[in-house]
């Protein structure tokens, strides 16, 4: 729809997406964002203690984020993902050993779901029974119709289906605390199941994992030029930056500054929270008021200069300590970024606790960080950073459109993804169907195709 004026409201990936999708269709899009800086909670900042580019969590994104990886190509960043196939899961010293770690990878003569099988088989952090029984979670996982299990928790899940309990601290949580943001005891299982067969064990392609080689921010560098370019000669059309919205409506925005900006159709991409304070109450439209009701999960970031190597691997999983993930950021492994995942009880802790109790796991992890010492740290707590995926929210997240002609995007939305950079990208592309108005998922691009084994074992009934 050629010459429809679209205004949106947040400068997230959720609203990078609608922006970026109205424009290319020609649409005159102007992105509104509070702060100074584009992409939301996927984000970098200046440390002013040290002068560093610092994300403010390290995000990644999987083979199966179909439409993030688009996005990224259509802003001409997706070459700055460095990509592996490899999972290193690090067990902590004891019982009269040291550390000790375990690489799941692909082989390449396994098909999916069975492709890292092999290498499953031959690791160390779980016995034969506990590997079984894992085995047997997953043809569960991937047979089972994640409808049929909406409402319940993906913990009575596991327990339903004979899951030791070192194989779920050891094997399922750190999968689904790091892609869901949360407890299995606390999520609906309908998302956990969607991880595992849409993710780990759709197809090869899908169980990547890419990691930013620049600072978060920087993917985004290209997102002004592509609305501007609609008609360079508009000096409206483009990011502004520093624009605070008051108040919205189906087709106006109002700035804190009075300024008001009249549009076809307007698209709130803030935060739930945010949102739930702008989105108008009226016509029935309820939206608003579900998302003020969602409860959030935080994420904790701690980024660590050490005087020496600590972490040789790109990243790798804790097992068994408070520090789930570490990130190394450099090439000699002195500059790390360990992050810490549905961190409710991190987020009392100073920045001098959490750095004492994150160099612990990580002396317990990793023989090199034994006797090094700490030059400098960052922690950055996300106290609501994304949106808990319960029952209870799963029930609540609000649609794309609805009577007040407001549309939403955000990971919140209801996109049938947790919340995750692909779910925010699927609900900015959702939006920008509606404003454009084209035919649900015209913008979308479609999942990884499984290979024939994972669709035999799947089924028909399993969705």
């Amino acid at each position: 729809m050629r010459g429809v004026r679209v205004l949106v409201v947040g400068g997230g990936v959720a609203g990078i997406a609608a922006a970026v999708r109205c424009a290319e269709a020609g649409a005159r899009v102007t992105l509104f964002e509070a702060s100074n800086r584009l992409g939301g909670r996927a984000s970098s900042f200046d440390d002013v203690r040290t002068g560093e580019v610092i994300d403010n969590c390290q995000h990644v994104a999987m083979g199966c984020c179909t439409n993030y990886l688009d996005l990224l190509d259509r802003l001409g960043t997706l070459d700055a993902m460095a990509w592996s196939e490899t999972l290193t899961f690090v067990e902590p010293a004891g019982e009269g050993r040291g550390a000790r770690t375990s690489a799941v990878r692909p082989s390449w003569w396994l098909p999916a779901p069975l492709h890292a099988g092999a290498s499953f088989a031959r690791a160390r952090f779980l016995d034969r029974h506990e590997k079984r029984a894992v085995a047997r979670g997953v043809l569960a996982a991937i047979r089972a119709d994640r409808r049929e299990h909406a409402g319940r928790t993906f913990g009575d899940w596991l327990a339903a289906h004979g899951q030791p309990a070192r194989a779920v601290a050891r094997f399922w949580r750190p999968v689904i605390v790091s892609a869901c943001n949360a407890e299995a005891e606390a999520l609906d299982a309908s998302v956990a199941l969607h991880v595992f067969q849409g993710g780990v064990f759709a197809s090869r392609a899908a169980g990547a994992v890419g990691v930013p080689g620049v600072a978060l921010r920087e993917l985004y560098q290209g997102v002004h030029a592509k609305l501007a370019m609609v008609d360079p000669e508009d000096a409206s059309l483009g990011v502004r930056k520093g624009a605070r919205v008051e108040s919205l409506d189906a087709k106006r925005v109002r700035l804190t500054t009075g300024e008001a900006i009249e549009g076809d159709r307007v698209i709130c991409a803030l935060p739930a929270t945010a949102a739930s304070k702008l989105l108008p109450d009226h016509h029935g439209d309820t939206r608003g008021r579900r998302a003020g009701q969602l409860a959030h999960s935080p994420i904790l970031g701690v980024h660590m200069v050490f005087d020496r190597p600590v972490v040789a691997v790109a990243h790798a999983v804790l097992l068994d300590v408070g520090t789930q993930w570490v990130f190394r950021k450099d090439e000699e492994g002195r500059v790390v970024h360990a992050v810490v995942s549905a961190a409710d009880g991190w987020m009392e802790l100073s920045e001098g606790e959490i750095a004492d109790r994150v160099l612990g796991d990580l002396r317990a992890c990793f023989a090199s960080a034994g006797e090094v010492e700490l030059v400098s740290v960052r922690a950055v707590k996300e106290k609501r950073a994304t949106f808990l995926a319960s029952p209870e929210g799963e029930r609540l997240r609000p649609e794309t459109a609805g009577p007040s002609g407001v549309l939403l995007a955000g990971d919140y939305t209801r996109t049938g993804w947790p919340a995750t950079m692909e779910g925010a990208t699927r609900s900015g592309y959702a939006a920008a169907e509606v404003a454009l108005g084209v035919g649900a998922g015209s913008l979308m691009v479609p999942d990884l195709a499984p290979p024939r084994l994972a669709r035999a074992l799947r089924g028909r009934k399993a969705r």
